[in-house]
């Protein structure tokens, strides 16, 4: 007999089970004689056939498996059996291929010991994900004031410098009300307390914290920054110039030494800011690496401060006696020739970044507003610089270059610049619309300063050409800007206070 057609009950032998009135012959007419009944009259699963699959089957496949029928042959079926040592119906089922098909005795019970751990699949998930640099972490630990002062960096000058730029730009206002001067040196003033305020926390930062101060120098990123605390300088002499000079007569004793501390003031500024500009890009050169497809309207920064000379001397120069007088337009003209000059030559690389790479980070966007600045402030120096000239001014005394004419090239030149300036200032604004930022930063003071030049610009053309409905522009553009100064204001506030600002990886002190 072939062994495959054994009986399966035969691997039992001795077993109380066995049938020894099981039939052989098998007879398909009669049902009878097909399944053998036990002395109780039931069938039992000992006396039916097996017809295994064909094949030899490997003996040690899983040791939960049992051979069935004798040892050593390999036809017999084999698989799993349960608890009375019977066969389990494994049809359409392969524990090495179905990895879902578990047997009974692979399960092991619930250990009741201890409760399973809880999964959190948000957390597993944000576990997983890499972290955005650029946006906050919700689980961040609160932290205490004095530890925060670690992260106050020079980019919190950028407050200074808006809130300045708003007190000058009230003080050029065309159109005049009772109470517009009082309201400029209401902002003077709480510009200088702004200034008094940033300097005892800068301060309180190097003093707590040992080695933040060189470290804040030679930082890449927070050390672009340095620009801003001179721009707040330039703000606070221009504010000085419009609020205290100009409000004494012209005979009065004190009108005289104050005149000439502006003077003093204005030399020194030329002088500290043009050394910044030299050695911190000196610095920038040989130390750090800054790649042109990353490329930001900060890189301006250092260069800011001395093209600002060319705006001083335009605000200060018509009040200077005639022997100062023109050594400080000379140089402002100078000053502000160099900062031009350069940021031309880095709008070159920022156009190439922006056809290359396409808009900065949604956070940083309205740092593009400071590609406003160049041009705006410029184009208001030369007006400026120009009006300060004598009415009998002759360069060479041939009437060819006297002050009309050089007065007419400057508005020609600021035309030519105001454009620019306002292709600058649409492509920043589309660029925020399209994807406003969702944190603070201190960036955002960018949308204050540079347009806050932008308008006095808008003034000092309008003045010249002596045409009112670019003056009612100008100031409709100044409500517009101090509205944005009070939007950023209050954010800026909040964000210290959510902990969005002045936080370990959400300042200026850390790569981007």
């Amino acid at each position: 007999m072939d062994p495959r057609y054994q009986p399966a009950d035969q691997s039992f032998e001795g077993s109380s089970n066995f049938n020894s009135n099981f039939n052989l012959n098998f007879d398909g007419s009669n049902p009878n004689n097909n399944h053998a009944r036990n002395l109780s009259g039931q069938t039992t699963r000992t006396n039916t056939w097996v017809q295994p699959s064909g094949g030899p089957y490997p003996q040690d496949q899983n040791p939960n498996y049992q051979n069935f029928g004798p040892n050593q042959q390999p036809g017999y079926y084999q698989g799993p059996v349960n608890v009375n040592g019977y066969p389990e119906e494994s049809k359409g089922k392969d524990s090495f291929k179905d990895p879902t098909y578990v047997t009974e005795r692979s399960v092991q019970p619930t250990p009741n010991e201890s409760p399973r751990d809880s999964i959190d699949l948000d957390k597993e998930k944000a576990a997983a994900e890499p972290h955005d640099p650029h946006k906050k972490d919700p689980n961040q630990p609160w932290m205490a004031f004095g530890p925060r002062l670690k992260h106050f960096t020079w980019a919190w000058y950028t407050l200074t410098m808006a809130t300045g730029g708003i007190a000058t730009l009230i003080a050029v206002q065309p159109h005049r009300f009772p109470g517009l001067i009082t309201i400029g040196a209401v902002f003077y003033i709480v510009n200088l307390i702004f200034f008094a305020t940033l300097c005892a926390c800068m301060v309180l930062r190097f003093t707590k914290f040992p080695g933040t101060f060189k470290e804040s120098f030679t930082h890449e990123r927070e050390a672009l920054f340095l620009g801003p605390f001179f721009l707040s300088i330039a703000t606070i002499i221009t504010g000085t110039q419009k609020y205290v000079v100009e409000s004494y007569e012209a005979d009065h004793p004190m009108r005289g030494w104050i005149i000439t501390s502006m003077a003093i003031a204005f030399w020194v500024y030329v002088f500290m800011s043009f050394c910044l500009a030299v050695f911190q890009y000196s610095f920038l050169f040989a130390r750090h690496t800054y790649l042109l497809t990353k490329f930001m309207p900060s890189w301006l920064l250092p260069i800011f401060p001395i093209m600002l000379g060319g705006t001083i001397a335009a605000v200060i120069a018509k009040d200077q006696p005639v022997s100062a007088r023109m050594p400080i337009i000379a140089a402002g003209l100078g000053c502000q020739g160099l900062g031009f000059t350069m940021s031309i030559i880095m709008y070159a690389h920022y156009i190439g970044r922006l056809m290359q790479v396409g808009y900065p980070n949604r956070e940083h966007r309205g740092a593009m507003f400071i590609g406003v600045g160049p041009p705006s402030f410029t184009a208001l120096a030369f007006i400026g610089m120009a009006n300060a000239l004598e009415d009998d001014f002759d360069l060479q005394g041939d009437s060819l270059l006297d002050a009309n004419v050089l007065r007419t090239l400057a508005i020609v030149a600021a035309l030519f610049l105001w454009v620019l300036a306002m292709w600058f200032f649409m492509i920043a604004l589309i660029a925020v619309l399209h994807s406003r930022p969702e944190y603070f930063h201190l960036g955002w003071w960018a949308m204050v300063f540079p347009n806050s030049g932008f308008i006095i610009a808008t003034i000092n053309i309008g003045n010249s050409l002596k045409d009112e409905v670019i003056l009612y522009v100008a100031n409709g553009l100044t409500i517009v800007i101090l509205c944005m100064w009070a939007f950023v204001l209050y954010h800026n506030i909040r964000a210290v206070v959510v902990q969005d600002i002045m936080y370990p990886g959400r300042d200026e002190d850390v790569e981007d």
